[in-house]
């Protein structure tokens, strides 16, 4: 096999901007978090749920053409996996890789990079527990996670968060009062509230998450209440070892893929081993936490708010 590496991402099939990768190229890149080939939001069609093939979607597959690429590998979250879902349709030979820190592409377990992203917002919640204390004040921090509160779960919860607010779920300012007023009342004169950047917030109010939430508590309890917003540090730094060798065996295993012509597939990780799914069932879906989520019934059962 050679190895042509797009820049840009879907940009660099429209520009023609790519180059080959030898294992001298790719030398040392394991333990580095972001991306070498760089990537953008540009769009190959146009607003969902449309059929039209449009120019810069052709034009992508000419490229392919002049290039002949035998297949072209995607690699990102759902807007990705949606337009390789289109390209393939297209005739294209397919094989894509699920990498995103909100972790809502459908039919895989866990994404590349999710695993990193919470073990930065649980670091980030940890810190936030002295100041807390110290001060007696209620602490909001607001991760990522525009529709999927998977990132506020997972690291509201090992960070020891009162009160965890996610998109998919509704909360009432009174409830979360109550909560800490309630500490309050058993010696406990500081929360740690976990707020998804998506949560819904009183219509046309321009505020974040995080500041509407601590104004909010502030004025429902009077109790002191400052926010923090982590915003991009959860998407750089060094990635874990767990997300180190999903991107190993996800790698591989879309290799093998392609080995075998088994095109218009996603690699997906269920529980510990790794596999594929038809790229066709996970277009257009998005996986969403629900509250039968065994982390939220337990958190339930020890006495974590959700709203």
């Amino acid at each position: 096999m050679e190895v042509i590496g797009i820049h840009s991402g879907f940009q660099g099939l429209l520009d023609n901007d790519m180059e080959a990768f030898d294992a001298e190229h790719l030398s040392g890149l394991l333990g580095m978090g972001g991306t070498v080939l760089g990537t953008s939001r540009v769009k190959l069609f146009p607003r969902r749920g449309s059929d039209n093939h449009t120019e810069k979607a052709m034009r992508a597959i000419q490229t392919m053409e002049q290039q002949r690429l035998d297949c072209l590998v995607c690699i990102g979250g759902s807007g990705t996996q949606a337009t390789a879902a289109r390209i393939a349709e297209m005739g294209v030979n397919v094989v894509t890789i699920p990498q995103t820190i909100d972790n809502d592409v459908w039919g895989t377990d866990s994404s590349i990079g999710f695993d990193s992203a919470v073990e930065v917002a649980t670091e980030a919640i940890d810190r936030l527990h002295s100041t807390a204390t110290s001060h007696k004040r209620v602490m909001v921090i607001e991760v990522m996670g525009h529709e999927a509160g998977w990132l506020a779960l997972n690291s509201g919860m090992a960070g020891g968060g009162d009160i965890i607010l996610l998109p998919e779920l509704s909360y009432k300012m009174r409830n979360l009062g109550n909560v800490i007023i309630d500490r309050l009342k058993h010696g406990k004169p500081y929360s740690i509230v976990v707020v998804a950047e998506g949560i819904q917030i009183d219509g046309g109010n321009r505020k974040r998450a995080a500041e509407y939430i601590a104004q909010e508590i502030e004025y429902e309890t009077g109790f002191e209440t400052r926010e923090t917003v982590l915003g991009y540090l959860q998407r750089g730094g060094t990635p874990t070892s767990f997300d180190r060798n999903l991107a190993t065996l996800m790698g591989g295993h879309a290799t093998d893929l392609i080995v075998a012509r088994q095109f218009g597939r996603m690699v997906a990780l269920h529980g510990e081993r790794i596999t594929s799914v038809p790229l066709a069932d996970v277009a257009g879906r998005l996986k969403l936490v629900t509250p039968e989520e065994d982390l939220i019934v337990q958190g339930k059962k020890m006495g974590v708010c959700f709203g």
